[in-house]
C-alpha cells in the first residue's frame, strides 16, 4: 500500500471534513520538508488530531509544533498542515480538554483553542519583517546573506506560501471568537489579532473590530474585554472611549493603543496603573496573549516612550523599584536609568531629587546586585558606577 492509501484510509476512519481529507491526499508530503527532513511522517500526526484519546490528540499536536513550526520557523510543510488544522477546526474532537504535550505548559483547555493558538503563532512568524505597506513583499532584511542558498530560497518560499493562505486562516478562524468556551474565544481573539497584521487584511479590520466592541459593551470577564481592547488598539481603531472604563485593567489596556500615545489621559491611566504595579501584574496571573511576560513591564515601556522628562515618572519609578531585580534589569530599572541621565552622568553632576531617589532605591535593593551581569551595560550607558558602594557614594 502507497503512502497515498494509507492517508486515504486514515483520512477516512478518522471521519475528517471533506476539505481536510482532500488536502491530506491531495499533497505531496513526500516532496516536502519540515525541521528534520521529509514531511512524509506529518499525515498520521495530522489524523491523530481528531483521535478519540485526548493524550493523542496532544502529543499530535506537540509534534507538529517540533517539526512544521520548529521554534517559529515555516518550511514547505508548513502551508498545507496549517490549512489541514483550519479545515478541522469545526471537528467535534476538537473540543476535547486536555494538556499540553509540554511538560512547561501545563494548562488543560479543548484541543480547538491549541490549534487556534498555533495558527496565530503561524500568522506570527510569517509576519515577521513585513512591510505593512507593501501587500505581503519581504523588507532589506531577507535579502540573500551568506550560508545556504537553496534552504533561504526554501524558507522565503515557506514565508510567502504561508502570507498566501492567510485570507483561508482568517476565514477558519473568525467564528470562534464567539465559541462557548472562554478559552476557545482567547485563542480565536489572539489568532485574528495576529492575522490583521497582515496588508492584504486590512480590509477584514472594521468587521472584526465591530465584534470586538460587542464584548466590550457586553458584561464579560476582566480577561476578554482587556484582550479586546487590546486587539483593538493592535489595529490602528479608536480606543479613547475605554481610557473611562470602570475596570482599571480595560483602561489600561485601552491607553496602550498606539493612538493613544499622545493623550494626556492615555499616560496618566498608565502612571496610575504604575503606582501599584504588583496589583496590576495580578490583573492577569497568566500573561494576556498580547502581552510579553508582566504587564508592568508592558506599561513601563509605553510609558517610557511618551513621557519627555524623568521626572514625571518618577513616582512610578520608585513603586516599580521593590520589584526589580537582577534578572528584570532590561525591562525596568536600566531603561528607568537611561530615562533619568539621558545625557548620560559624570563625575561631578548635581543630581535632581529624582534621580537621587532611582539611585538610592537602586542601592537600597539587594536583588539588584545578585551574579547576573546584564546590568553592567546599562549602568556603563548611563556612565555610572558599576559598583553599589560607588553610587552610595554619589548619594
Amino acid at each position: 500500500m502507497t503512502n497515498r492509501d494509507e492517508y486515504r484510509g486514515a483520512a477516512g476512519r478518522s471521519g475528517l471534513p471533506p476539505a481536510a481529507r482532500e488536502l491530506l491526499v491531495a499533497t505531496e508530503w513526500d516532496d516536502l520538508r519540515h525541521a528534520y527532513g521529509s514531511a512524509g511522517d506529518i499525515p498520521p500526526y495530522l489524523c491523530q488530531l481528531v483521535d478519540a484519546d485526548p493524550e493523542t490528540q496532544a502529543e499530535a499536536l506537540g509534534m507538529l509544533e517540533m517539526s512544521v513550526l520548529h521554534q517559529g520557523s515555516l518550511y514547505s510543510s508548513t502551508p498545507p498542515a496549517a490549512l489541514f488544522v483550519a479545515a478541522i477546526l469545526t471537528h467535534p474532537q476538537t473540543s476535547a480538554e486536555h494538556e499540553s504535550f509540554f511538560p512547561w505548559d501545563d494548562r488543560a483547555r479543548p484541543l480547538r483553542a491549541a490549534l487556534l493558538d498555533w495558527l496565530g503563532q503561524i500568522a506570527d512568524s510569517a509576519s515577521y519583517g513585513e512591510d505593512p505597506d507593501s501587500a505581503g513583499e519581504f523588507g532589506d532584511e531577507y535579502d540573500a546573506e551568506d550560508g545556504d542558498e537553496d534552504e533561504d530560497r526554501d524558507e522565503l518560499e515557506a514565508i510567502r506560501a504561508c502570507r498566501g493562505i492567510r485570507p483561508e486562516l482568517y476565514d477558519a478562524v473568525e467564528p470562534f471568537l464567539d465559541d462557548p468556551h472562554p478559552d476557545t474565544r482567547e485563542a480565536a481573539l489572539g489568532a485574528v489579532t495576529l492575522l490583521l497584521k497582515a496588508p492584504d487584511l486590512a480590509e477584514l479590520v472594521p468587521r472584526a473590530a465591530r465584534r470586538l466592541r460587542g464584548v466590550l459593551a457586553a458584561d464579560g470577564s476582566r480577561r476578554e474585554r482587556s484582550s479586546a481592547a487590546l486587539a483593538l488598539g493592535a489595529w490602528g481603531q479608536d480606543t479613547s472611549s475605554l481610557l473611562d472604563d470602570p475596570d482599571p485593567a480595560v483602561r489600561a489596556c485601552a491607553a496602550l493603543a498606539t493612538g493613544c500615545a499622545r493623550m494626556p489621559h492615555a499616560t496618566a491611566v498608565l502612571l496610575e496603573a504604575l503606582q501599584n504595579p504588583a496589583e496590576a501584574d495580578q490583573w492577569f496571573p497568566d500573561p494576556l496573549p498580547q502581552i510579553d511576560g508582566w504587564l508592568r513591564f508592558t506599561l513601563l515601556q509605553a510609558v517610557l516612550d511618551r513621557v519627555d522628562a524623568f521626572e514625571d515618572l518618577a513616582p512610578a519609578a520608585m513603586a516599580l523599584m521593590p520589584l526589580a531585580s537582577d534578572y528584570t534589569v532590561d525591562r525596568d530599572w536600566g531603561p528607568l536609568l537611561v530615562k533619568a541621565f539621558p545625557a548620560g552622568y559624570s563625575p561631578g553632576l548635581r543630581l535632581s531629587a529624582a534621580q537621587r531617589g532611582l539611585l538610592a532605591a537602586v542601592a537600597a535593593n539587594d536583588n539588584c546586585w545578585g551574579n547576573i551581569g546584564n546590568k553592567f551595560r546599562w549602568l556603563r550607558e548611563t556612565g555610572l558606577p558599576e559598583q553599589r558602594d560607588a553610587i552610595r557614594a554619589l548619594l
